[in-house]
């Protein structure tokens, strides 16, 4: 049997595949397999991007494994590994961008994994929803959390509350999805997104990410004093590089820039 969670790194692009027929559901164990699959991009020297992808045609992810909960083999208190809930929700030091490349129904956790990657493609056929109010529980694995920064309050609560299904096309409306484009270009775009991710000063790409989520919730004046107070490592080892030399001198040369991401 093939394994549910594979990872194929080609040219400093990592691609994260889960394929876990029928539903692509994450019980703790393949949870535990993500973590350690995304701590290992976060950890390689030579990933620089990622894309998130599943198998399957309908389901893109139905997010926790209901079956496992329902059989009485785990609960939401089980041990689900590093980075939390599907290996991402909560692996907050992981600054390589994940592109998420999504083509169907995205369920509860499987929504949540979409809303911790940094960008998202998506087929017309993706659907977006948070059906926990259904089954008696919270999406507490990013749902709640990171939803409401996404969305209008308004909008978000509407979602989390009613457990609506999102289209795509009102997902891109909503900012919640970068590009849709058809189904059969849905890999072709990711792929591409992730490469020019991937060619990007790879410190410059992982200091926006840390710099980014440090700031979220401070004045511009905050914000400022604390990228310049020292508060974050990967902007000081980025001006510390010699990639921080090497891109004006590859511009002044009109050539393209050799980063070393050191």
């Amino acid at each position: 049997m093939a394994e549910a969670v594979q990872l194929i790194e080609t040219d400093g692009v990592a691609e994260i595949v889960l394929d876990r027929p029928k539903a692509n559901a994450i019980d703790a164990a393949t949870s535990r397999q993500l973590g350690e699959v995304f701590a290992r991009v976060r950890d390689s020297a030579s990933i620089r991007a990622a894309i998130f992808r599943t198998g399957g045609e309908r389901i893109f992810c139905a997010g926790w494994d209901l079956h496992a909960a329902a059989n009485g083999g785990e609960s939401e208190a089980d041990d689900y590994g590093i980075g939390g809930f599907a290996g991402i929700t909560a692996m907050f030091d992981l600054y390589k961008p994940v592109v998420a490349a999504v083509h169907g129904l995205a369920v509860g956790g499987g929504f949540e994994l979409v809303l911790a990657c940094d960008l998202v493609v998506a087929a017309p056929e993706a659907r977006f929803s948070l059906p926990e109010t259904k089954i008696g529980v919270l999406a507490d694995a990013g749902g709640v959390q990171r939803l409401p920064r996404k969305l209008p309050t308004n909008v978000a609560m509407d979602m989390l509350l009613t457990g609506r299904t999102m289209d795509a096309e009102e997902a891109l409306r909503w900012g919640l999805v970068n590009y849709m484009v058809p189904r059969s270009e849905l890999l072709a775009k990711a792929r591409e997104l992730a490469r020019t991710l991937a060619d990007g000063a790879p410190l410059s790409v992982q200091a926006i990410k840390q710099v980014v989520s440090g700031i979220e919730n401070l004045s511009q004046e905050e914000a400022l004093s604390a990228i310049k107070g020292g508060q974050f490592p990967l902007y000081d080892a980025m001006l510390a590089s010699e990639d921080h030399e090497e891109g004006p001198r590859a511009f002044a040369e009109k050539r393209k820039p050799n980063w070393k991401g050191r």
